[in-house]
């Protein structure tokens, strides 16, 4: 064996052995950002690295093209900058549904999609989504959190919004000082 191939071998495994090191590395990182939370938010994060993986896989297999993946990769990213801040945040095992657009993708999420410079964290629109912010993640994320029943009926009934007509305003404004990330915890006794 000449010793030029050798060297190239060499490298090779070097270079394997780094790559190895680097996912294991992130891996334990996940894991350990990951333990600090409870299982809500442990399920999420877990939730969030398979569909990382799924999205890993159809690249891998060339089922999706490369601006495809990027995109999903760094939305994924984005919820779980999210998600973690969330948590953080409110040192609460709870997290609403989270999506994550960005901003040709608005009119995924609503009919007469808002213009992306005039939404306000913590506005409501169309009496279903909270907007929780923006995400730079490769390129803006805007966060929307979906009210759950109890939160769309309570703001329903605060605003008046839906009460007898059925109309829904595009976009209504929280009330002064709400600013609820999460909900309160409902306990029901048996």
């Amino acid at each position: 064996m000449s010793n030029s191939r050798l060297i190239r071998i060499v490298f090779l495994a070097l270079l394997f052995t780094a790559g190895l090191a680097a996912i294991d590395g992130a891996h334990a990182q996940t894991v350990g950002d990951a333990n600090q939370f409870g299982p809500v938010v442990r399920a999420y994060l877990g939730y969030l690295q398979n569909e990382q993986g799924v999205v890993d896989d159809r690249v891998s297999r060339r089922e999706v093209n490369v601006a495809y993946y990027r995109r999903n990769s760094n939305r994924i990213r984005a919820l779980r900058q999210t998600a973690m801040r969330i948590a953080e945040e409110t040192q609460n095992d709870y997290l609403p549904e989270l999506e994550a657009v960005a901003s040709d993708e608005l009119r995924l999420l609503f009919e007469r999609p808002p213009r992306s410079g005039s939404l306000k964290v913590g506005e409501v629109l169309q009496s279903k989504f909270r907007y929780m912010g923006s995400v730079r993640s490769g390129e803006p994320f805007y966060i929307f959190s979906r009210l759950d029943p109890y939160e769309q009926a309570e703001f329903m009934e605060r605003t008046g919004v839906g009460s007898e007509t059925g109309d829904t305003p595009a976009s209504v404004t929280p009330i002064s000082g709400a600013r609820a990330l999460t909900r309160v915890r409902r306990v029901n006794t048996p």
